[in-house]
């Protein structure tokens, strides 16, 4: 299999690239290396395998897109706009990246390698803010819970989304899409506004401060990334068997907690506190996201292997040596 990964230098990215070394006959990394960390695992990952081809590149650029789509078996389309709030501050560069991107990354295999298998990476934001939907808390958010775009980044997302599933209605494609919670990991640089909890043992590290927004009560199901990879393994095992078909990956009620439980849960690891302080809920944001995953549980034979806890240290650990 030739594999071809949007946005292969970031955090999930990179992760995906390792686990697939060993199951694609080749891997090309697609990215225009917006983010300075993007060059860092671009670097390691050319050190890893000869398999791994870098190349420069933006999805919008329609050309460039589709000399590396033409080639490919498979098809990871993880580049993006990936904050909410970047999305507010300049919704025309979120939808240019999200919308029109994803478009020409379709648009490419349906031209030129319709036979191709895509997968797309969505997000938990297509479900909006979650405030009007009776959620049964034992077993999550499934498929079936309606669409409710909020905020130019949840419009982004949720429009290649289904742009993703429509094609293989309107045009036969083998395209899939996982709507995903929150993955963490190694190889993640958090941030602030995106990667969470990577963000926060950041800061616990450094000793510096966290703001948290809203009560910090918001519950979110935790997924750590090698299990993310895995599940798009069996996926793209199965290709046309589950085209247009979407799955909500996340950890699952098991691995779900609130955000003042994972601060707690790093104080005990690190020994210490960092200073806290809350600010106002973001737009959007949704008090409770727990991903079902029945769905990919029955459908692809995956279910979540790593407990939150211990997908945690890994993670801590990782940050210490880098």
């Amino acid at each position: 299999m030739k594999l071809l990964i949007t946005g292969g230098a970031g955090f999930i990215g990179v992760n995906t690239a390792l686990h697939f070394l060993n199951r694609a006959s080749s891997i090309t990394i697609f990215d225009n290396f917006f983010r300075p960390t993007s060059s860092v695992n671009a670097q390691f990952l050319k050190k890893k395998s000869s398999k791994i081809k870098i190349v420069e590149g933006d999805v919008r650029d329609e050309k460039k897109i589709a000399d590396e789509v033409k080639q490919a078996d498979a098809i990871i389309h993880l580049a993006g706009q990936v904050a909410v709030t970047t999305s507010l501050t300049d919704p025309a560069t979120d939808f240019s990246i999200n919308v029109l991107g994803s478009f020409n990354v379709l648009e490419s295999a349906r031209k030129y390698n319709p036979h191709a298998t895509l997968l797309y990476s969505s997000t938990n934001k297509v479900y909006g803010d979650l405030s009007k939907v009776d959620i049964d808390k034992h077993t999550g958010i499934d498929e079936n819970t309606p669409i409710d775009l909020y905020s130019p980044y949840g419009c982004s997302k949720g429009s290649a989304d289904l742009y993703f599933l429509d094609y293989a209605r309107s045009f036969g494609m083998n395209t899939i899409v996982f709507r995903q919670s929150c993955i963490y990991g190694p190889h993640q640089y958090g941030v602030e506004d995106q990667g969470w909890l990577a963000f926060f043992a950041l800061q616990f590290l450094r000793h510096k401060p966290i703001t948290v927004y809203g009560t910090g009560e918001q519950v979110r199901d935790l997924l750590f990334v090698e299990d993310l990879a895995e599940g798009y393994e069996k996926a793209l095992q199965q290709g046309p068997k589950i085209a247009g078909q979407v799955f909500n990956f996340g950890g699952g009620p098991q691995n779900s907690v609130s955000i003042n439980e994972a601060i707690n849960h790093l104080a005990q690891i690190f020994g210490y506190t960092v200073p806290l302080t809350y600010d106002k809920k973001r737009l959007g944001d949704q008090d409770y996201f727990v991903a079902d995953t029945r769905k990919a549980e029955r459908t692809l034979g995956w279910k979540a292997k790593t407990g939150y806890q211990s997908g945690l240290k890994t993670m801590i650990d990782w940050c210490k040596q880098h």
